[in-house]
């Protein structure tokens, strides 16, 4: 089992939401970095983490809505995808982000959502996966970002759940998990997406939820924090992966809750803001958002209800789903 430095302890540690606020709206005035540049192909998925972040952090205007719409409109495509940044081509996991943007700030009527929808829809293989873009690379993140973003548009009738969820029961492992493709090893991250695909399906109730348990429990190490497989280091994403899983099959108790919140807590910035994947790291907003977020499904004080399937606010899905 991997070990690193022992925990400290929840109680002693606070979430520093103000400089969280400030770290989050303040990553698009670094236009002068390397670093900015080369983090173009994650562009809108990364105003999709950080508004997401904002939102269960209490602070939902801190984004300003007019220029969040400019932006992610400017990244369709005739075609009916998004690019991750304008002059980059359209694939499925922009196109998911840029959905889940809109429908976050009630924008999905500056869209035309039908052309959107047969995008994605066109995407669905022939064995019931989903391809990432043209090229054809299929995974079961593309699977869950279809059915994530279909069920948002309220267009789920355009394509085959039934091929789609076969699919995904094919990943399932004898360990109880699920992998990337049928035969893959288990992976936190692919248990999520089909776990995740098939309670948007409405079909849960197909898997072992015991087993599956066991195995995603097994993930917590000495120090508190989460790994995606047997083996490998703690990391702060791991906290949503593992904890919205656990939340959909109805076992998010079977972790220790202090030990964990003590882990994400130790990996904030408490000078600039942030949370990185493990303590004293550089911080990024993919891990604060899934940091921030398995906080939230852990119940942690003062921050919004996420919702374990679509990692969105609770209130925003309830609204644009009405369940």
């Amino acid at each position: 089992m991997a070990t690193t430095s022992s925990r400290a302890p929840a109680a002693t540690l606070a979430l520093h939401v103000e400089k969280h606020v400030h770290y989050i709206t303040t990553l698009d005035t670094a236009k002068d970095t390397l670093s900015y540049h080369l983090s173009e192909h994650l562009r809108i998925n990364g105003v999709y983490w950080g508004l997401t972040a904002l939102h269960l952090l209490g602070h939902p205007e801190a984004l300003p809505r007019d220029e969040t719409i400019s932006f992610v409109t400017s990244c369709l495509q005739p075609c009916g995808g998004f690019s991750s940044a304008p002059g980059h081509d359209a694939h499925l996991l922009s196109t998911v982000s840029a959905v889940q943007i809109l429908a976050t700030i009630d924008a999905l009527d500056t869209i035309d959502t039908t052309l959107v929808a047969k995008w994605v829809a066109g995407l669905q293989q022939e064995d019931g996966v989903f391809a990432g873009d043209e090229w054809g690379e299929t995974d079961t993140r593309f699977l869950y970002g279809a059915l994530n973003c279909l069920s948002l548009l309220g267009k789920m009738e355009l394509i085959d759940v039934e091929k789609a969820v076969e699919y995904v029961l094919r990943c399932w492992n004898t360990d109880g998990g699920f992998g990337m493709a049928p035969g893959a090893e288990s992976h936190s991250g692919q248990i999520f997406t089909c776990v995740g695909a098939l309670t948007i399906a409405g079909r849960l109730g197909e898997i072992d939820g015991e087993m599956l348990g066991d195995w995603l429990a097994e993930r917590q190490l000495a120090n508190g924090g989460l790994n995606g497989r047997p083996e490998k280091l703690e990391d702060v994403c791991y906290s949503w992966w593992v904890l919205s899983s656990l939340a959909m099959i109805g076992r998010l108790g079977w972790i220790d809750k202090e030990g964990l919140v003590g882990f994400i807590l130790g990996c904030q910035d408490e000078k600039k803001g942030g949370i990185s994947d493990r303590p004293n790291d550089e911080v990024d907003v993919f891990h604060t958002v899934f940091g921030l977020a398995g906080l939230s499904l852990l119940g942690y004080e003062g921050l919004q209800e996420v919702d374990p399937v679509y990692c969105m606010p609770r209130s925003v899905t309830k609204r644009v789903l009405g369940n």
